[in-house]
């Protein structure tokens, strides 16, 4: 007689401040995100190692660096800091890498590997190594793939642990992404390979990810949850800046969300939109900046969050603190990474804890 089948799994993106069984990334060693001139070299060198070397203080990290450059990287990184070979084109692993998910089944860990191609297979990108490394990763971690046709990157969702995914009209909805695809499908790819039942849509992301070497409009940049109950928005309130707008709308879109939450079930905690002031520095060499503190990476006992050099490093430290109460909140300068189009939060990937289910325990089995 056949066996039967073994059930499908229902599978659960964790929110980031689940616990973690390790921080994944990518080190830079080509193209623009490495840099031309050896200043440049060095100066995104220090970035992404500064990010490790402060993550690896609260949990295991695996940095994936190609093969040239292992040499190098092994001489800026904390010696706790795993290395793992593999050919790359970029480093922003938040995009390139896996969306870990955790069955509500069995607890067991699977890696999404959505399609990658280049941010909407853009004219300069450069992507077929990166759009192996999810598979890569996920044999390294010992984990199956669960495997999406749809185009998307890390960066462009951003869950709350239970039911609710933000994501922008303008990433997953992107022609050079998903031709053809519609709202209804996109959430439905969602709802299977997240868990997501509430879909929050933004029109946009920040004005700067539109130019060259942005993404099209990461929400990881715009707007996040601290905790099931509690969302952080980018808030620009300089009138001159073009996000000044965009940070009006993220504001307009929450605010409707917890009014929505609020109707359906009045006895239920109230989700606080938390807005959290962009730095004072409104430019940078090459015009309108998109600094933002909402990019940072929450890991196990702390929020690596991060720095400009700037007023306002201090105001998110005090925002940090209060609405991830009990972690460090740890500031780092990113803003040689900014500058090549990401930030904290782009260049890393939580891989969080397997939660097998408990099963009942009797005096005979304790014997």
């Amino acid at each position: 007689m056949p066996r039967a089948a073994a059930p499908k799994l229902v599978w659960r993106m964790p929110a980031e401040w689940e616990k973690h069984e390790r921080t994944w990334m990518a080190w830079p060693s080509s193209g623009y995100t490495l840099g031309e001139t050896v200043e440049e070299q060095d100066e995104a060198r220090q970035a992404w190692s500064s990010v490790a070397n402060a993550i690896v203080n609260f949990e295991p990290v695996t940095m994936v660096v190609d093969p040239a450059a292992v040499t190098v990287a092994r001489a800026w990184l904390d010696p706790r800091v795993e290395i793992v070979s593999a050919p790359l084109n970029d480093a922003w692993m938040r995009d390139i890498g896996p969306t870990f998910v955790r069955s509500i089944d069995d607890g067991s860990v699977a890696a999404v590997d959505w399609v990658f191609n280049g941010w909407g297979d853009q004219t300069w990108s450069q992507f077929d190594k990166d759009s192996r490394i999810a598979k890569f990763i996920a044999k390294k971690a010992g984990v199956p793939v669960v495997s999406s046709n749809m185009v998307n990157e890390g960066g462009g969702i951003h869950v709350d642990g239970k039911d609710t995914v933000l994501i922008t009209e303008t990433v997953q909805l992107d022609p050079g992404r998903n031709p053809g695809w519609t709202a209804e499908s996109v959430e439905a790819e969602l709802r299977e390979k997240l868990g997501a039942r509430e879909v929050v849509w933004f029109a946009r992301g920040l004005t700067r990810d539109y130019e060259e070497f942005g993404t099209r409009g990461h929400i990881d940049i715009v707007a996040c949850f601290a905790d099931a109950n509690t969302v952080l928005f980018h808030d620009q309130r300089n009138v001159e800046h073009p996000d000044y707008w965009i940070s009006q709308e993220a504001r307009r879109v929450l605010k409707a969300v917890s009014r929505r939450r609020a109707a359906a079930k009045p006895n239920s905690p109230k989700l606080k939109v938390v807005s959290v002031p962009a730095p004072d520095e409104l430019e940078d060499d090459h015009g309108w900046n998109d600094y933002s503190y909402i990019n940072h990476y929450v890991c196990n006992g702390a929020v690596i969050l991060c720095g400009f050099n700037d007023p306002g490093d201090a105001r998110a430290v005090r925002v940090m603190k209060r609405v991830y109460p009990g972690r460090e909140i740890v500031l780092v300068d990113a803003r040689a990474i900014f500058e090549r189009g990401g930030g904290i939060h782009c260049i890393t990937q939580q891989q969080p804890v397997a939660r097998p289910k408990r099963t009942r325990t009797t005096d005979a089995t304790r014997e």
